[in-house]
């Protein structure tokens, strides 16, 4: 037996070696200097807080990864296409990285729907199997979260001598 100071530093207690200190009004056995609401170094840092990733968090980080693919040639349906061509217009307007992006998260799992349109000549097989691959690494490796479904909505084909909104250039100048 070894005298050592308790946590709560009233004086000597007799323990067995090997043994954490007990306070004496009772309780948990803690680790020497560990006070009963401090989480300590021995706890994991997981089990020192709660984090949590909004849904616009997820859907920015699954947009970025989206448009990163070869062959995505922009993302969100026709009205949501055109209604986004007009904010980006406007001054001091931002584009929205997170247009044709819808998610669902949970504690632990998020499921991730989007909305392409594809230039033309390219495999949209191929294109959704780099899509969902882009997405699922982006999202798990930097929210932690378990991506359980991508879902890829093809709404439109580009096709080259298309002009568009988006391009800045009108029938008339």
């Amino acid at each position: 037996m070894s005298d050592t100071i308790n946590p709560t530093g009233q004086g000597n207690e007799p323990r067995s070696e090997g043994t954490a200190p007990v306070s004496r009004t009772g309780g948990e056995p803690r680790a020497a200097g560990q006070s009963k609401g401090d989480a300590g170094a021995g706890t994991a840092p997981e089990a020192r807080g709660r984090t949590t990733i909004s849904d616009s968090v997820v859907e920015k980080i699954a947009g970025m990864a989206t448009r990163e693919v070869r062959g995505i040639y922009s993302l969100g349906s026709g009205m949501a296409r055109t209604l986004g061509a007009v904010t980006d217009k406007v001054p001091g307007g931002r584009s929205s990285v997170s247009r044709g992006v819808k998610v669902e998260v949970g504690e632990r799992q998020a499921a991730i729907d989007l909305d392409v349109v594809v230039e033309y000549g390219v495999s949209i097989v191929d294109i959704a199997a780099d899509t969902r691959t882009s997405v699922i690494t982006a999202v798990e490796g930097m929210t932690g979260l378990e991506v359980v479904e991508v879902n890829i909505a093809v709404d439109d084909v580009h096709l080259p001598d298309e002009e568009t909104e988006e391009d800045g250039e009108g029938r008339v100048q």
